[in-house]
């Protein structure tokens, strides 16, 4: 959630409404610093709101809670009993994030995590939680079951001297405990992993092909010695109109890389969130991005390592968690359920001043107060592109060499368009970031944020020795940048997605959606102008984002990005509403050929509803549709028409509930239905259509009916490719999943071909090192190592 919970926004809202007319006024026009200044007089005064604030961060959960421990190991336990490994793995992490700093109990926590971890075979990790389980003190009586599961794991990594050391160890350890018979089992097993021990060693490891990992093509990569992170091909340009953008220097392919960039500061997005209400007595089973995915690098968690100081941050590694803490996680640590209260935009501006270092922040908000209306309106405050020198010296944000670099000072120089925004709005950026610094004060962590001392991950921090409410000045510098980055974000906040998968992941046929992981700052990313039809693709790894080349961009042209509506999905009229967030009104091609031709978009015609008895398309006409069929003459109320295609939506997610629950039969029966009713009110290009074909291939893909499954997700294809195109990104993740239908299906031929295709969509897109270009090499070599008469008869 980028802004506020619900609750806190009424509550300024209503605030906002009660103040003077002449105080609304004057925070209208207030520049930052006065607005923080009136933000913390006026939070002062309001002593209720404060204590209304506290009430709604006790539902945001983020400390150490022994009983929530508790609950979720055996919770774990159960769903280990169950065969459930991988439930029983997320609820195990959650049990190590709830144990207090030095508390024995996390060991058993990070034991039991282990014999999920061997179960599903990751064998390195569950080494590494071994180490973790003996480091953190576990039980010496219990130490010989974790023994066995390490000697095993070593046995499986063909690590044969390590895995006979430890079986000495465990061994000795048996025979020095007086009571032999609590052993017998691991007596057994012992003996077993001994023979297969022998086993190994004495058979010779059969010599493996030098085939090694697939690899793309070497990407030719120049970086610009003008802007850091792009492509040597683009050029830094300023005019009034566009503000800062890029332009092709050179002729560019489709395909080539023009940005890598690691964020400067990405936060991530909580995801979901189920606050207990009042009288729960269970905590949540169900498993966020804030569960999955590592809180620093944003890599996908396996065995997450928490934080020693709350419940919330989780990490990949200890050195992830180390470095976050040093950067800014000893600050944010005590704040986790504020921040999680006032949105993951104030949260981004808190951790990009802490990053920054307060004598950078303070510097340029400084030098913002002689030159804030040059901030304001850039253009008056550098000098024309004729006279500015290299081409870049004198735009803003550049450095005085002329560089434009990934950093505070370009972030900083990001507009904030502080008179567009709603004065409420304002109002409310305002009083949460002047709520965050209060409580900065008051927590006593002032000086880590002042970078003045750097407190121990798990100690407290010292409460505050003043007893004025009163800011001091250092902290109100800090409240006056948060504020200005509050505001940037909203017109330059990067969603950093991933893609994540559907269902288990345990099928032969992997469904994935792209899901908002982060909210970012890119400097350089942000140089991009929008483009309802742009010729980039943005992909992200962890915090870093690619933008590559979507199609030619001849040299001298601008390079566009799309910042959400796109004339594939949306028409012109829900384009520019959705843009007006970033306070301008698009002039791209698309936009202007719709709004002058008036002709009805492609989007509006394809997604139309069609007539229930003649099929032919229903037109407009105020709140009724009508049969554009002269001779037919059947009209319906839009409302009426609406409200089948919600109902048919419900039926198509009860069919998919179905399919989870392992009723593929019943899920194929309901979805056939849903295709016939469809039929009758909405056109046959209508998405929804190529959705219930995409959604029959994969329950038939799920029975293993390979022909049926590729049949129905084809059907899909010509959907998707009519919305978006042949070469979409869209276009591309339906063929890879062609691919493996046709893969699994041994159709070779119609496999290769469908492979090559969706190699030269999702390359351009996402580069020939990415995931799933790695995975299409893969089933190509493998298919290409078939005797010649199958390939023949395939």
């Amino acid at each position: 959630m980028a802004l506020p919970v619900a609750e806190w926004q009424a509550r300024t809202a209503r605030l906002w409404a009660a103040l003077d007319p002449v105080l609304k006024e004057r925070m209208g026009a207030a520049s930052l610093h006065d607005a923080v200044r009136l933000g913390c007089d006026l939070l002062r005064s309001q002593e209720e709101e404060e204590a209304a604030l506290v009430r709604l961060c006790h539902r945001a959960r983020t400390g150490k809670e022994p009983e929530a421990a508790s609950w979720y190991r055996e919770q774990g336990n159960r769903e280990f009993k169950r065969g459930q490994y991988q439930a029983a793995l997320r609820l195990y992490s959650k049990a190590a994030s709830h144990e207090p700093p030095g508390s024995p109990e996390v060991s058993v926590c990070f034991a039991n995590r282990s014999a999920a971890l061997l179960h599903l075979g990751h064998f390195e990790v569950c080494l590494e939680d071994i180490a973790r389980a003996e480091s953190h003190g576990y039980p010496d009586r219990l130490l010989p079951k974790v023994l066995l599961r390490k000697a095993e794991c070593l046995l499986c990594l063909e690590r044969l001297q390590e895995a006979q050391d430890i079986l000495r160890v465990l061994e000795s350890k048996i025979t020095l405990d007086g009571v032999m018979t609590t052993h017998l089992t691991r007596l057994k097993k012992l003996s077993q992993l001994k023979v297969k021990l022998g086993e190994k060693k004495r058979s010779p490891e059969p010599a493996r092909e030098a085939r090694g990992g697939i690899q793309g093509e070497p990407e030719v990569w120049e970086e610009n010695s003008r802007i850091s992170g792009a492509s040597s091909s683009l050029s830094l340009r300023f005019d009034a109109e566009r503000g800062r953008h890029l332009v092709a220097s050179q002729d560019i392919v489709a395909g080539q890389s023009l940005v890598k960039e690691e964020a400067f500061v990405s936060v991530l997005c909580p995801g979901e969130s189920f606050p207990l209400q009042d009288g729960d007595t269970a905590w949540d089973t169900r498993a966020t991005n804030a569960d999955l995915y590592c809180h620093r690098c944003l890599r996908q968690l396996l065995a997450s390592v928490p934080c020693q100081g709350c419940s919330y941050a989780k990490y990949c590694s200890r050195d992830c968690a180390d470095m976050a803490w040093q950067q800014y996680h000893r600050t944010e640590c005590s704040l986790g359920a504020l921040l999680l209260t006032l949105g993951v935009f104030c949260h981004v501006a808190l951790r990009t001043v802490l990053l920054a270092g307060f004598a950078e922040v303070s510097r340029l908000v400084e030098w913002s107060h002689h030159g804030e209306k040059n901030l304001q309106n850039p253009e008056a405050g550098c000098k024309p592109l004729s006279d500015a020198g290299d081409g870049s010296r004198g735009i803003p944000g550049c450095g005085s060499s002329g560089q434009y670099q990934s950093s505070y000072q370009a972030l900083f120089h990001l507009l904030p368009h502080t008179e567009q925004h709603s004065p409420e709005h304002k109002f409310l950026c305002t009083l949460s970031v002047v709520a965050i610094c209060k409580q900065l004060q008051a927590a006593g962590l002032e000086a880590a944020v002042l970078n003045q001392e750097s407190p121990q991950q798990g100690s407290k921090p010292k409460t505050c020795e003043k007893t004025s409410d009163e800011l001091s000045p250092e902290l109100k510098t800090v409240a006056e940048a948060m504020l200005r980055h509050v505001l940037q974000l909203q017109c330059n906040a990067q969603a950093i997605t991933v893609m994540q998968e559907l269902g288990p992941g345990d099928g032969a046929v992997v469904d994935k959606k792209p899901v908002r992981l982060a909210t970012a700052f890119f400097p350089v990313l942000s140089l991009l102008n929008h483009s309802c039809c742009p010729n980039t693709s943005v992909s992200f790894s962890g915090t870093a984002a690619t933008v590559r080349a979507s199609q030619p961009i001849s040299s001298g042209q601008e390079v566009l990005h799309c910042y959400g509506p796109h004339w594939c999905r949306m028409r012109v009229a829900e384009r520019q509403q959705l843009l007006s967030q970033y306070f301008f009104e698009c002039r791209c091609q698309v936009c202007l050929e719709e709004l002058e031709s008036g002709v009805k978009s492609v989007v509006s015609i394809r997604n139309s509803f069609c007539c229930p008895k003649c099929q032919a398309q229903m037109q407009e006409e105020e709140d009724t549709l009508c049969c554009s069929n002269e001779a037919c003459a059947t009209s319906a109320s839009r409302d009426h028409l609406s409200g089948r295609l919600q109902e048919l939506q419900q039926q198509i997610k009860k069919a998919l509930d179905l399919l989870r629950v392992g009723k593929a039969d019943q899920a194929i029966k309901m979805l056939l239905k849903c295709q016939v009713d469809a039929g009758t009110f909405l056109s046959p290009e209508h998405l929804l259509m190529g959705e219930m074909e995409d959604h029959l291939a994969q329950v038939y893909a799920t029975l293993g009916k390979w022909q049926e499954a590729a049949r129905h997700l084809k059907k899909s294809i010509e959907i998707v490719e009519m919305h978006h195109g042949p070469s979409s990104v869209e276009t591309g993740h339906e063929l890879f999943k062609l691919a493996q239908i046709l893969f699994n299906g041994f159709a070779v031929s119609e496999a290769l071909s469908t492979i090559q295709r969706a190699e030269g969509i999702l390359s351009v897109h996402f580069g020939p090192q990415s995931a799933q270009i790695q995975e299409l090499q893969e089933m190509k070599a493998c298919l290409s190592e078939l005797p010649r008469n199958i390939l023949q008869r395939t």
